[in-house]
């Protein structure tokens, strides 16, 4: 194989790689993160109090928006835009497949038909052309999916919904900060969803979500039914929810949105590291490398290869002895899970998210990741490439996947 680089690992250089630590990021904000927490003792407002609305306006001014209504978790995040919208029975809203659980489950607990659409296997991102073909006089809204860090072509499915009159949802959970022609996720949709879970890009210490719009009636919406639907209080003209976050949740995420710039920069950084090291090392042939589109800015939530000819769970396997940390995100399509069977989808009748599904593997990329670390990784994958597990085809596993991973 071609390089100017050793690959080959040594005992001695082999150590375990984490797919995400968080401790690194704490260890350099602690003590910001420590004042922010006694103030919010300190001022006894723990639900909906002045650090929320500080991360509302904050978020807002970042994602180029008017308005934004923090919640509980990305999920609620979702859900709270639905029910915005009027989606209820009868309704269909397209989603893609290839993504979080989340997505389609906040369109079925309004009683909503979730109707799947396949990817494009470039980016992974949702297709319009499959969007055009699943349209029918029941669509009331499309949620389209930022993956891994980067954004759909929203212009083209803004082309869509507005000459159907039909409500986009931006799902940017894993993609705050990404830009199409230089505008952010969350200001492209009639609304848009992000989630504060620890592993994003912007995480808190637990759950928390938002909700984008520019428009002021969904806000008086949101900020309704995100609390009971009460308002005054104690008078409900609405059902709501319950969906509230804490200021503790909105103190830390305050804290560290400060750093999510240089953190979004590392990121970047670390991804055209690994594309120089996989090409470098001879492996850009072997694998197929994640690539940013034209007019997009990635803000690589994932770093995302694709293992050709059935070899992923093998490599998986081999990474896991190195003690290096790697994750599938996902290993079905969302049309290939038991709940949704009743929608009468087979496996195959969305070929990409099918294929997708059986190839992808996500590797260490969190913003504290070393170079040396990186040159680790990719010993790693040379070595399971070189060597006989890569000639031999494993029977994919049936056990389900249990990794946790919250919208």
């Amino acid at each position: 194989m071609k390089g100017n680089f050793n690959y080959q690992l040594t005992e001695s250089e082999i150590q375990p790689v984490m797919l995400l630590d968080l401790r690194r990021q704490y260890e350099t904000i602690k003590d910001e993160i420590a004042a922010a927490l006694k103030r919010v003792c300190d001022s006894g407002a723990f639900v909906l109090g002045p650090e929320v609305k500080l991360l509302e306006q904050n978020i807002s001014a970042y994602t180029q928006v008017d308005y934004s209504i923090a919640c509980a978790s990305g999920s609620d995040a979702i859900l709270l835009a639905l029910m915005a919208a009027q989606i209820g029975p009868g309704d269909e809203v397209i989603v893609p497949s290839f993504t979080f659980f989340a997505t389609a489950s906040a369109v079925t607990r309004l009683g909503a038909r979730p109707i799947f659409a396949d990817i494009d296997p470039v980016s992974f991102n949702i297709d319009p052309k499959d969007i055009r073909r699943k349209i029918t006089p029941r669509t009331k809204a499309i949620i389209p999916v930022h993956l891994f860090g980067q954004m759909v072509d929203m212009i083209e499915i803004n082309e869509i919904a507005q000459s159907d009159g039909i409500i986009v949802i931006e799902d940017a959970a894993q993609a705050i900060g990404a830009e199409l022609k230089g505008r952010r996720s969350g200001c492209w949709g009639d609304m848009g969803a992000f989630s504060f879970y620890p592993t994003k890009n912007l995480g808190g210490a637990g759950d928390g979500g938002l909700v984008t719009t520019r428009y002021e009636k969904f806000a008086k919406c949101l900020n309704l039914y995100h609390v009971h639907g009460m308002e005054p209080r104690y008078y409900h003209s609405v059902i709501g929810i319950n969906s509230r976050l804490d200021s503790f949740q909105a103190a830390i995420i305050n804290v560290k949105l400060k750093y999510l710039e240089s953190w979004t920069n590392m990121r970047i950084q670390n991804a055209r590291r690994y594309n120089d090291m996989f090409i470098d090392a001879g492996l850009d042939d072997k694998i197929t490398l994640p690539k940013t589109l034209e007019d997009r800015r990635h803000v690589w939530n994932q770093y995302t290869i694709r293992v050709r000819d059935g070899l992923r769970d093998n490599m998986k396997a081999k990474l896991s002895e190195r003690k290096i940390g790697t994750e599938i995100y996902y290993p079905l399509g969302l049309h290939e899970q038991e709940c949704f069977k009743y929608l009468g989808y087979s496996p195959q009748s969305l070929a990409e998210t099918y294929k997708a599904s059986r190839e992808v593997l996500a590797l260490p990329i969190f913003p504290e990741l070393t170079e040396a670390e990186q040159r680790l990784v990719i010993g790693a994958i040379r070595e399971f490439i070189e060597s006989r597990d890569a000639r031999t085809v494993l029977p994919t596993a049936t056990v389900p996947n249990k990794t946790r991973e919250a919208a």
